[in-house]
C-alpha cells in the first residue's frame, strides 16, 4: 500500500474535492492520500465527497494557520 500527499492549499471549492478525485483516481484500495487544503469549505467537502464514494476519513488535523490535512484511505469503489 502506498501513501500519497495532495497538496491543495489556496485553491478553493469545488478544486480541492475534484484535485482530490485526480489523485484518488491513480491509487488502489487501500492507499492513502494526504490532502493539505485551506479552503474553509474542504473541512465538509472532503467528507462529504469520501462518503459518497467509499473512502474513509483515517485522520483530520488543523493547525493554528488554518491548514488543514485530511488523511483519506481509498475504498475500493474508487
Amino acid at each position: 500500500m502506498s501513501h500519497s500527499e495532495l497538496d491543495a492549499r489556496r485553491l478553493l471549492c469545488p478544486l480541492p474535492v475534484i484535485r482530490a478525485e485526480q489523485r484518488i483516481a491513480g491509487l488502489a484500495p487501500g492507499d492513502t492520500l494526504d490532502i493539505l487544503c485551506t479552503d474553509p469549505g474542504a473541512r465538509y467537502d472532503i467528507p462529504a465527497w469520501c462518503r459518497m464514494h467509499g473512502h474513509e476519513i483515517v485522520a483530520t488535523a488543523q493547525d493554528e494557520n488554518g491548514e488543514l490535512r485530511v488523511t483519506v484511505r481509498v475504498g475500493a469503489a474508487s
